[in-house]
């Protein structure tokens, strides 16, 4: 049987370790170190070691992999193939030379397109309706090895980041499968990516997630998805970050400036854009509270809001 080993680190990463485990012989699964998480800084394994644990395979966690320890271990474990999903690691060129038949990668953009760490985040922020997996081979340098297989899927308004992983997750690890048996078998011919088509997802940083209400009303619905459930958008309110995790964009011919309440309800509230759209926000977390339904903030808090006040910086 093949031996594979398996890197990843998230829990998009789980369903394509999941497939992998059940048709060939996964000999090792390479992972990031467990990491503090919450308030608490509660030490925390990764998703893909703890589904790795429960079949009985050997997890490994180097914080480099480059430069670790277990860089010759892995190498000395013959593996014929490796499979990436969202790993987290550029792979160095000594593992990626090991395996028989190379190592590929399950990205979760169709490349050329979003090379790097946040594929789905910007294709949501860009306000695409299409993204997709691309199956390709590994090479020490980000996303820019050569092409085997892709697959598109439709992003619509009801998606945001957390349902786009799940559905991209799932077609990766078909995708994978129906890949594999012909990479395998020598039949796949490589598809080299086209250069001047190249676009890049580096990781979010924090003045993304802040919004500006003077942006189309398309661009912030898109910016509140495209951020959610991680690490979420967020306005200012009174001073205080004030965070969106859901909204929905509405068209309106009110006149207000941008940030501004133009409507309360016992139910929800709305606020002005930058131009004829309002964001009505679905579900808000005000700062120190957890997040909630906006009907649950409107029955506390948010009986204060008015027709006067503004959010974002003024």
């Amino acid at each position: 049987m093949t031996k594979i080993i398996f890197m990843g680190t998230p829990a998009f990463s789980v369903p394509v370790l999941e497939q992998v485990a059940n048709e060939y012989e996964v000999i090792a699964v390479v992972t990031q170190p467990d990491r503090a998480v919450g308030r608490k800084r509660v030490l925390t394994p990764p998703p893909v070691k703890e589904a790795a644990v429960a079949r009985g395979i050997p997890v490994y966690q180097p914080e480099k992999l480059r430069s670790s320890s277990e860089l010759d271990e892995l190498i000395g474990l013959g593996a014929d193939l490796i499979v990436t999903a969202a790993y987290g690691q550029i792979l160095p060129n000594a593992l990626l030379d090991a395996p028989k038949h190379g190592c590929i990668n399950v990205h979760a953009s169709l490349l050329p397109e979003y090379r790097g760490g946040a594929p789905v985040h910007y294709a949501i922020l860009d306000g695409k309706t299409e993204t997709g997996v691309t199956i390709m081979y590994m090479v020490e340098q980000l996303d820019a090895g050569d092409m085997l297989a892709r697959r598109s899927i439709p992003i619509t308004d009801e998606d945001n980041v957390g349902t786009m992983f799940e559905k991209l997750s799932a077609v990766g690890a078909s995708l994978l499968m129906d890949t594999l048996p012909d990479l395998l078998a020598g039949k796949l011919m490589p598809e080299p990516q086209d250069a001047s088509l190249v676009t890049f997802a580096p990781n979010i940083k924090r003045e993304q997630e802040k919004i500006d209400w003077t942006r189309d009303g398309r661009v912030i619905f898109n910016q509140i998805r495209g951020l959610s459930p991680w690490p979420v958008a967020y306005t200012t309110l009174a001073g205080n970050p004030f965070k969106i995790w859901q909204a929905h964009i509405e068209e309106s011919e009110q006149q207000a400036p941008a940030g501004q309440v133009v409507r309360t309800t016992k139910h929800d509230f709305a606020i002005a854009t930058g131009d004829k759209t309002i964001i009505v926000p679905e579900i808000v977390q005000p700062a120190g509270k957890q997040k909630m339904a906006v009907a649950n903030y409107m029955a506390g808090a948010g009986q204060h809001l008015n027709l006067e006040t503004r959010f974002g910086d003024i």
